[in-house]
C-alpha cells in the first residue's frame, strides 16, 4: 500500500477509511480468531486484567488503568500499538495526520480542494501513531492541546488565522493512541482541557473558532486515589472514560517467576549481567518479593513494584560476577552467599510503616531468610540429606562466603553421599560444573541451617557451617 502516493491512487485501490477504534477492534478480533498473542510480554493478567481491556477495546472505550506502582500499566498500554494497522495513509505534511478522504485542518482542506486526486499521500507506520506523556504539575494546556505560535504570527499571519495554532500532543497524535501516565499528577485545570477530547472529540484553542474532530484512543494510568496525595482525577473526567481497569501484582508464584525470568537482564547477552542464575535462586527472589508485599511492616498502599524482584535478581547475578573477577573463576554462578547483597541494594524501593523506622534492614533480612527456607522445603524437603549432615558428625566445619570460589567450597566439603540427588532436585543437570555444583551444595547447607540441623557463624565476609 505504501506505493500509493496520491489521493487518486488511494481511491482506485479500494482503500476504506476506518476510525482508530474500529481499527483496534478489527485487529483485536483477527488476533483472537487466529489464537495469536494480543498483548506480548504481559505476565499474570490473562484471566483478570486482559479480558477487561479487550472488552473495553471492543466497546470502543477510552481506558484508565488503576494500580500501584510497578504493576505493568505502562507496559500494557504500549502493547496496544501492535493492534494498529501496520501503516495508514495521511495527507503528506499534515501536522495532525489527516486522512486524505476527510481532511480536518484548514491547510489540508485547502490542499485537497486545489489538487484533488493529485493530493500527495504519505504512509505513517504504527509506531509513529502512539504518543506518551508523563503528567507532571508543569504540563500546560498548550503542551496537550495547543497554543498560538508567535513565530507564525510574526511571519505575517493574522492572529485570528487558525494556521497560527501550534498543535499540542493530542491533536498531533490524531488517528492514533494517546497515553497519559500518572493522570492525577496533572493539575485539575489542565484535566478540564481533556473533557472535550473524550466526549465531543474535538479541541478548542484559546479564543479561536476552531473545531477539529479528533480520532484518538485515550489511555491513562493512575495510582488508586486512596494512595496518592499528589492529586486526583476530577469527577467529570473520570465519568468520560468508558472503562476503568484495576491492575494487580502477580497472583501466583509461577507468574512471579515468569516475570523475573522475562525482565531480569541476566545471562550471556551483550547487555546482560554475565552470570548464571540457578532456578532455585530465582525462586528465592520471587518468594522474597511476595513476602515483602504481604508483610505488615510494609506500607501496603504504596505496593512493592515488580521492579523490586527484577533488581534483586540482577543484584544477585552481579555479586557472582564480582566474585568471579576477584577469585579468577572461569564462569560466574550465583549462590546463596550472594543473597545478602540484595538488602542494601533494594531497601529504597520499599516504603515501610512508620512504626518500623530504623528496622528496615532487619525486616528485609528476616523475610529473605524466610523465602530461602520456603524454597528449601519446596525443592529439597523430600530429599534425603543425611549424607550431607553426616559430613559434619566429626566436628568438621565448611567455610564459604561471597568471595569464596566454587572450587574452594567443593574442596572444603569433600565427597558427599547423595549429592547427585540434591542437584537433580534443584534442576542442576551439569554436575561437572563447579559453579553449579557449589550453588546447589551451598543452598542445601543454608537450608539445613535454617531448619536448625546445622550451625552457622558469620565473621566479616566469611560464613562457617558446622554441626549443632
Amino acid at each position: 500500500m505504501d506505493a500509493l502516493l496520491t489521493l487518486g491512487e488511494l481511491r482506485a485501490s479500494g482503500h476504506r477509511q476506518k476510525s482508530v477504534k474500529a481499527e483496534l477492534r478489527d485487529n483485536l478480533l483477527a488476533r483472537m480468531a487466529a489464537g495469536a498473542d494480543r498483548f506480548p510480554g504481559i505476565v499474570g493478567f490473562d484471566d483478570t486484567v486482559l479480558p477487561q481491556v479487550e472488552r473495553a477495546l471492543l466497546a470502543g472505550h477510552d481506558i484508565v488503568l488503576l494500580g500501584e506502582r510497578g504493576q505493568g500499566k505502562t507496559r500494557l498500554i504500549r502493547t496496544l500499538v501492535q493492534l494498529l494497522d501496520e501503516q495508514t495513509p495521511v495527507v503528506a505534511g499534515c501536522e495532525i495526520n489527516d486522512h486524505p478522504y476527510a481532511p480536518a485542518c484548514v491547510r489540508c482542506r485547502r490542499l485537497v480542494e486545489e489538487m484533488g486526486d493529485e493530493t500527495p499521500v504519505a504512509w505513517k507506520p504504527r509506531d509513529e501513531r502512539f504518543a506518551e506523556k508523563l503528567a507532571t504539575p508543569d504540563v500546560s494546556v498548550g503542551d496537550l492541546i495547543g497554543d498560538v505560535d508567535p513565530i507564525k504570527v510574526a511571519e505575517g499571519r493574522t492572529l485570528g488565522d487558525p494556521e497560527t495554532v501550534h498543535y499540542g500532543l493530542v491533536p498531533r497524535t490524531n488517528r492514533g493512541i494517546v497515553a497519559i501516565n500518572e493522570l492525577p499528577d496533572l493539575a485539575e485545570r489542565i484535566q478540564v482541557a481533556l473533557l472535550n477530547v473524550l466526549e465531543e472529540r474535538d479541541i478548542q484553542v484559546r479564543g479561536y473558532t476552531l473545531r477539529l474532530p479528533l480520532d484518538v484512543l485515550l489511555v491513562a494510568s493512575a495510582n488508586p486515589e486512596d494512595y496518592t496525595n499528589r492529586g486526583r482525577i476530577i469527577t467529570p473526567l473520570k465519568d468520560r472514560f468508558g472503562a476503568e481497569v484495576r491492575t494487580h501484582y502477580p497472583l501466583s508464584l509461577d507468574d512471579e517467576l515468569r516475570l523475573i525470568s522475562q525482565e531480569a537482564v541476566v545471562g550471556w547477552g551483550a547487555d546482560a549481567v554475565a552470570a548464571a542464575l540457578p532456578d532455585h535462586l530465582v525462586e528465592v527472589v520471587a518468594r522474597f518479593a511476595r513476602h515483602v508485599r504481604e508483610s505488615p511492616a510494609v506500607d501496603q498502599r504504596s505496593g512493592v513494584s515488580a521492579r523490586f524482584a527484577v533488581a534483586a535478581a540482577e543484584t544477585v547475578a552481579a555479586s557472582a560476577v564480582r566474585r568471579a573477577a576477584l577469585t579468577g573463576e572461569d564462569a560466574a554462578v550465583a549462590r546463596i552467599a550472594d543473597l545478602p547483597s540484595i538488602v542494601p541494594a533494594i531497601q529504597g524501593k520499599v516504603e515501610f510503616e512508620s512504626s518500623e523506622e530504623g528496622r528496615e534492614g532487619e525486616v528485609l533480612e528476616h523475610l529473605l531468610r524466610r523465602a530461602t527456607a520456603d524454597t528449601f522445603r519446596a525443592r529439597l524437603g523430600a530429599v534425603d540429606l543425611g549424607g550431607l549432615v553426616a559430613r559434619f558428625d566429626d566436628g568438621s566445619m565448611v567455610e564459604t562466603g561471597e568471595l569464596v570460589a566454587a572450587a574452594d567450597l567443593l574442596a572444603g566439603v569433600g565427597p558427599v553421599d547423595g549429592l547427585a540427588k540434591i542437584l537433580a532436585a534443584l534442576g542442576i543437570d551439569d554436575v561437572d560444573s563447579p559453579g553449579l555444583a557449589a550453588a546447589g551444595l551451598e543452598f542445601a547447607l543454608e537450608g539445613l541451617y535454617l531448619l536448625r540441623r546445622l550451625s552457622k557463624e558469620t565473621v566479616d565476609d566469611r560464613v562457617v557451617y558446622g554441626s549443632r
